[in-house]
């Protein structure tokens, strides 16, 4: 019988410390890369560093920029904890430094918002609360009575439940009728795709978009399931790859699939990652890897303290129930984006806008439009276009500066047409509403129209 005793027991058995170790070690390098490859693309001067404005998260509108010497400084600190986490150097200090670092720079700017930022942020922080450093590391040969070769059971399935939470709900999103039925938005995207060596030609025809988008969703839904089980693992690792390779290969979505690539192999057997820490300490004639009892896991001195237990259920069920907030709002989530962010929905819908900002003197009058590229980059332009909250606040931002000019109570509206999955554009919000008079809450944003599809 499954009791909560019994679950308990199940998480704190024993069990080999190797994947922990070799998943600190993936991602500590893949984050590293990540935030070379970012100071590299110069995206330090050009999304944090040279824009006029932010748009912040909600409640997050006191997290700034700290100038280009400061951001740059930022990158040089994280860069130096990902070497720490992936060495196992002053780990603990290391993990925390680098969750704090990387999630303060993508608190800068929502339109920069993407999935694998959220799940980077996740990932660290949880790599603060377990000891991945206590083998194959330099803590170790700093401190050898840091050593041991096996943790407890829950230090490894809180990363493999993390990684499913991603996956499952990503599958599920996709279970809808454009995605299904209408094998939107890839039936748009997939034809401009034709000129990819060797596959492209299979781009051309529809039935590709509908076979991608089942594949798709089937994928994210069970790929998990696949990984779990000893005698498909290492068929369900291929389509990983397969997968990932392909969306790398046709979006533009960053290091993401190489992320969760390397990610996934937390869910081979503890044997396997054995295998693989003595052959990497074997290229370095480290001849002293030995997962024998000499280093067993202590229960006492790793137990879960209960703290810890009530903190990790918690957090779970968070990551669980918040991304279903979305049914809490009336309307389509595509078009008002309630409930979108932070609930692993990737790349459902081909969406676009134009908005055309009008500012009026309220004393005297008199009105006019607003160049929008006078006080954005064109990422933000086309990303504010066609999010709602983005368009409040740009409109706020928009009251701020002309009452800086000198304008007497400033009323700000905005034409705004987007268009849904190559659908004909509608208005998003009635354009004679003075946005001014409106603050972002949590709450339905009843300001917006209704969207029926044609």
């Amino acid at each position: 019988m499954l009791t909560y005793r019994n679950i308990i027991n199940y998480m704190g058995q024993p069990t080999s410390i190797a994947p922990l170790v070799v998943f600190r070690i993936v991602f500590g390098l893949l984050m590293l890369f990540s935030t070379i490859r970012y100071v590299w693309m110069g995206w330090v001067d050009t999304q944090l560093v040279d824009p006029l404005l932010h748009f912040s998260y909600y409640g997050f509108d006191w997290v700034q920029p700290l100038g280009r010497l400061g951001m740059y400084t930022v990158f040089a600190i994280m860069a130096f904890a990902c070497l720490g986490i992936t060495l196992g150097l002053f780990y603990r200090i290391s993990a925390i430094i680098f969750f704090l670092c990387f999630t303060y720079v993508e608190l800068i700017d929502i339109t920069y918002y993407l999935n694998h930022y959220y799940f980077v942020s996740i990932v660290a922080f949880l790599f603060i609360l377990v000891p991945a450093n206590r083998f194959f590391s330099l803590d170790v040969k700093r401190k050898p009575e840091l050593s041991l070769s096996q943790v407890p059971r829950w230090m490894i399935l809180i990363f493999k439940l993390q990684i499913a939470i991603v996956y499952i709900y990503a599958g599920l999103a996709k279970i809808n009728y454009d995605w299904l039925i209408k094998a939107l938005p890839l039936s748009i995207w997939l034809p401009a795709k034709t000129g990819i060596p060797i596959i492209g030609p299979i781009f051309q025809y529809k039935f590709t978009a509908y076979l991608f988008s089942w594949i798709g969703m089937f994928f994210d839904t069970f790929i998990v399931f696949g990984l779990l089980y000893k005698k498909t693992r290492w068929l369900a690792y291929v389509a990983v790859i397969i997968f990932h390779t392909l969306t790398g290969l046709l979006f533009q979505i960053g290091v993401f699939p190489i992320v969760m690539i390397f990610a996934v192999t937390i869910f081979f057997s503890p044997s396997f990652h054995e295998r693989l820490i003595k052959t990497i300490g074997g290229l370095f004639s480290d001849t002293t890897i030995s997962f024998n009892a000499d280093h067993q896991f202590k229960k006492q001195s790793l137990r879960v303290h209960y703290s810890l237990t009530y903190f990790l259920v918690l957090f779970f069920l968070f990551q669980i129930i918040f991304p279903w907030r979305y049914i809490l709002y009336p309307g389509n989530i595509f078009w008002t984006e309630e409930g979108y962010r932070f609930s692993w929905r990737v790349m459902l819908m081909e969406k676009a806008g134009t908005a055309t900002f009008f500012v009026k003197d309220g004393e005297n009058g008199r009105e006019g439009s607003v160049i929008n590229h006078q006080f954005l980059n064109s990422h933000q332009e086309k990303q504010m276009a066609m999010q709602p909250d983005l368009i409040l606040q740009f409109a706020h931002n928009l009251e701020e500066h002309f009452k800086s000019e000198g304008m007497k109570n400033p009323i700000v509206r905005a034409e705004v047409l987007v268009t849904l999955n190559a659908r004909p554009a509608k208005l998003l919000i009635d354009p004679s509403i003075d946005l001014t008079t409106i603050k972002d809450t949590w709450g339905h944003k009843k300001w917006l129209t209704t969207y029926r599809a044609e």
